[in-house]
């Protein structure tokens, strides 16, 4: 299930359903899809989880935009590294899965941009990693950003962490 700021909980039909309606209500309009994740460790240390989240957006370039969230739990990683892979598997997973749902229900009829927004950047601890996540990305064919740009992944699905 995703939730929606907009609509409250969504399955994934409803998601593919909401976002096809948004981009024919103006098909003239250029639109950017985003998916992005960001996890923090919850819990005590017995019994603690990775509670990590999976943001996709629908931006409507110049108007704004809908966002809807899935959260999973998942174990503790070992290093920032793999929390970090984590997170970059988690969207990228979730385009795989979306993409070929949502292009089917457009059906030619709508156009967007897609990126993958990565929580990693040029100062902290994940400056090493960029080039190694951001290849893993464009490795499965698709754009991705880092911060600061990638607001889908360090803004939207970090206020649900």
């Amino acid at each position: 299930m995703f939730n929606s700021p907009t609509f409250g909980k969504r399955s994934p039909n409803q998601l593919v359903q909401d976002i096809t309606k948004y981009i024919q209500a103006d098909d003239q309009a250029s639109y950017r899809l985003i998916i992005g994740s960001d996890s923090h460790l919850r819990g005590v240390k017995s019994k603690s989880y990775l509670r990590l989240v999976t943001a996709i957006v629908i931006h409507k370039l110049g108007f704004g935009g809908r966002y809807f969230w899935q959260l999973q739990k998942s174990t503790v990683p070992k290093s920032i590294r793999d929390k970090i892979y984590q997170e970059t598997l988690a969207s990228i997973e979730t385009a795989k899965v979306f993409l070929p749902q949502l292009n089917q229900t457009l059906n030619g009829n709508g156009h967007y941009d897609l990126e993958i927004h990565i929580d990693v950047g040029r100062q902290g601890k994940t400056r090493d990693m960029i080039k190694e996540v951001v290849g893993i990305v464009t490795g499965n064919g698709f754009i991705a950003k880092t911060k600061p740009e990638s607001y889908g992944a360090s803004k939207i699905a970090d206020k649900h962490t």
